[in-house]
Order: C-alpha cells, then sequence, then structure tokens
C-alpha cells in the first residue's frame, strides 16, 4: 500500500474529530461520515503532531517512530489521506 510523501507538511482534514479510545482512537469526518479506527497508539500520537511539525517526517519522530518504522506509518497515513482524513498542508 503506498504511503505518503512523508517529507511535506500534513494535517487532519478540518472536518475530522478525533475521538481518543483506550485501544487508540476513532476518526470520524463530518463531510464524508466515514470512521477510522486508530489502533496503534504511537500513530494517534502521529496525528496529533502533524498540525505543529513541519513534515510527516517530524511528526513521527516527536511521536519516538524508528526510523525503521517510517515506511509502516508513511503507509498508514496514506490509508488516512486515501480516506480524505488527511490533507497535504500548503504554504
Amino acid at each position: 500500500m503506498p504511503g505518503i510523501d512523508i517529507d511535506r507538511a500534513w494535517d487532519l482534514h478540518p472536518r475530522v474529530s478525533v475521538r481518543p479510545e483506550p485501544f487508540g482512537a476513532l476518526l470520524y469526518h463530518f463531510g464524508t461520515r466515514r470512521l477510522s479506527f486508530l489502533k496503534d497508539r504511537r500513530l494517534l500520537d502521529v496525528v496529533r503532531n502533524l498540525r505543529d511539525a513541519p513534515t510527516a517526517r517530524d511528526a513521527c519522530a516527536r511521536a519516538g517512530v524508528p526510523v525503521s518504522d517510517l515506511p509502516r506509518y508513511g503507509a498508514a497515513l496514506g490509508a488516512l489521506a486515501r480516506s480524505s482524513m488527511l490533507v497535504e498542508r500548503t504554504p
């Protein structure tokens, strides 16, 4: 599954809400009415860090994602982008 370009800036879509849960989080898109489950608490940390990080790579680093796991997290973020949960930030 292709990922996103982690060297670009990404953020949650403005119409997405995040609800933390014991297993991770639920993401709900009010526009598409889609629901996504994050079952990895570190991925939740990455998603939360996207807003303030200059790139997704930096958001991953802030969440403590090892470099060896970046392809897996890039793929997970790619799935969220394809489902319109994430959008690329423009300068």
